[in-house]
């Protein structure tokens, strides 16, 4: 929520590293991905968004992701109309007027669901269709109200990723 303000800032940095930044510092991640793309990183040519998604799966952090349904169901017809993968995409384009501003929402949330995996092997990739704001304050609400277990969670999945972390933290203080 880097435009809402929410993200810690530092004025050396730009927006990309400050993103970036929060992801690799963040415990969970919660994702949205609506109709709209987002701010374009002119370098990385896809938006700042989609790369703070991509670097939670690479940390693999607990992550969950709302998806707006208007991207659920693009990606549904365009699968029925053959365009089932990213490069057969790659061929459409999209007039000024539709429900999505990019088809790279659906890159996007291919993505978060770990889609080029087989189903047995996905984890982490849990993305939760809503259609109205409420829908997603609802879903939030219902994951992260408890939040002790959301905690017990976390240690149970990542304690050795906090052992070696602390370990590190340790040796740093002492040279």
């Amino acid at each position: 929520m880097s435009h809402k303000g929410t993200v810690p800032v530092f004025s050396n940095k730009t927006t990309i590293d400050n993103c970036i930044a929060a992801v690799n510092n963040c415990d969970l991640f919660l994702g949205l991905i609506n109709p709209n793309y987002g701010s374009v990183n002119d370098d990385e040519g896809i938006s700042i968004t989609h790369q703070e998604l991509r670097k939670a799966i690479e940390l693999k952090k607990p992550r969950w992701l709302l998806v707006h349904d208007h991207v659920v169901f693009a990606r549904l017809l365009l699968r029925y109309l053959g365009y089932d993968d990213q490069e057969k995409r790659d061929e459409l384009s999209l007039s000024k007027n539709t429900i999505l501003d990019d088809l790279r929402v659906i890159d996007m949330y291919e993505e978060a669901m770990l889609s080029q995996e087989p189903r047995r092997d996905r984890k982490g990739n849990w993305t939760q269709k809503y259609f109205y704001d409420e829908d997603a304050v609802l879903f939030a609400r219902a994951q992260f109200f408890r939040y002790q277990e959301v905690e017990a969670f976390i240690e149970e999945n990542f304690k050795d990723y906090n052992r070696v972390f602390n370990a590190i933290q340790d040796n740093g203080d002492s040279s």
